[in-house]
C-alpha cells in the first residue's frame, strides 16, 4: 500500500501545533477523524509518531523523522508551484546545540563539512549545558557540543565523543602583555573571563596558587563577547587561540607568553537512537580527522 499524503499533511499539521484539538479546529475536522487520519498513518509507517501525555503530543523519533520528510515534501510542493521547477534531492538537516560559552571558530570548524551543501541544512542553537542536554533527550537536538562532558554510568543515555584539547592562554592588545612574569601580569591587567567552564576552574585554580586576586574586567558566558572585549582592550582574555584566530593572524591582539597550563576539551554528545541521523556520522568522524592532523602537526613543529 502507498503512503497517503492526506494522512501525512494531517501529521504534520498536529506535529507543528502539538494539540490535536487546536490541529483539527485548523483542519475543519473533528478530533476523533484526525486522530483516526494518524493512526492509520502511524500504522502504514509500522511506528508510533507520537507520545501521548495528557492533552500534549510529543514527537517520538520515528515521529520526527517523519516530520522532517514531511516538511520537505511539502516545502518541495510549494516550490513546484511557485517556480514550476523541478525537485532535486530531498534536504537533510542536522539539530546541533551549542554550549553559549563555546568557541564560535570551534562551531564553525565541526558544521564547516555541510555549509554550502545545497542537500543539507543546519539548525544551530545556544544555551547552557544542561537545557541542551534536556533537547538531547526529547530528541529536538542530534548533537550537544560542549566543553563539559557528562556524567556517563549505567544509566546515563548519553554518547560522548572526545574531539580533542586545546591550549588556553592569555590574550591582549600588544601593549598590555609587557611584564616579566605572569604574576606582574595578572596583578598589573584586568581580565576577562568565561563564566561556568572548566576554563574558569583552572583560573581560579591558578590565581590561587599564585596568591593573587586579579581584577576582573567581565565575567562573560558568551565567547563571542569575550573577542569584542579583547579587541576593544577591555582587558586580558582567558581563551583558547581559535577563539581569537583571525585577530592574532592580523597582529590585532597577542598571546602573553606564560604557560597557564589550562586546557579546554571539546566534546560532541550524542545519545543511542534506533534512527540516527546519517549526517552526524560524517561530521564526527571529519572533527576527530582534523585533531588527529592538528596532533600530528604540533608534533612536527616539537620535534622540529
Amino acid at each position: 500500500m502507498e503512503l497517503n499524503y492526506h494522512h501525512l499533511r494531517y501529521f504534520r499539521a498536529v506535529a507543528h501545533d502539538g494539540n490535536l484539538t487546536r490541529a483539527a479546529a485548523k483542519l475543519n475536522l473533528s478530533q476523533s477523524a484526525l486522530s483516526v487520519q494518524i493512526r492509520a498513518l502511524e500504522d502504514r509507517l509500522g511506528q508510533p509518531l507520537f507520545d501521548r501525555r495528557g492533552r500534549q503530543l510529543h514527537l517520538t523519533e520515528a515521529g520526527r523523522i517523519a516530520l522532517d520528510h514531511a516538511d520537505t515534501i511539502f516545502a518541495a510542493g510549494d516550490d513546484l508551484l511557485s517556480a514550476l521547477s523541478g525537485v532535486g534531492a530531498a534536504r537533510q538537516t542536522v539539530r546541533v546545540g551549542a554550549q553559549s560559552t563555546l568557541s564560535r571558530n570551534f562551531q564553525l570548524g565541526f558544521l564547516r563539512p555541510l555549509l554550502g551543501r545545497d542537500d543539507t541544512g543546519v539548525v544551530l542553537r545556544a544555551g547552557s549545558t544542561r537545557e541542551l542536554l534536556d533537547g538531547l533527550e526529547t530528541l529536538a537536538l542530534d548533537v550537544v557540543l560542549t566543553n563539559v562532558a557528562p556524567a556517563q554510568d549505567r544509566m546515563s543515555p548519553f554518547v560522548v565523543h572526545p574531539l580533542g584539547a586545546q591550549t588556553v592562554g592569555l590574550f591582549g592588545t600588544p601593549d598590555r602583555l609587557a611584564a616579566p612574569d605572569l604574576a606582574t601580569l595578572l596583578a598589573r591587567e584586568p581580565v576577562i573571563l568565561p563564566t561556568e567552564s572548566t576554563i574558569r576552574a583552572g583560573f581560579d585554580s591558578l590565581v590561587a596558587r599564585l596568591g593573587l586576586s586579579p581584577r576582573i574586567a567581565a565575567e562573560v558566558d558568551d565567547m563571542a563577547m569575550v573577542r569584542l572585549l579583547a579587541r576593544e582592550a577591555a582587558g586580558l582574555a582567558l581563551v583558547p587561540a581559535v577563539v581569537l584566530r583571525d585577530e592574532l593572524a592580523a597582529g590585532l591582539l597577542a598571546e602573553a607568553p606564560f604557560p597557564l597550563d589550562i586546557s579546554e576539551s571539546f566534546y560532541a554528545v550524542t545519545i543511542a537512537r534506533r534512527f540516527p541521523n546519517p549526517l552526524l556520522r560524517d561530521l564526527l568522524e571529519n572533527a576527530r580527522t582534523a585533531e588527529r592532523r592538528a596532533r600530528s602537526l604540533a608534533g612536527a613543529g616539537r620535534g622540529g
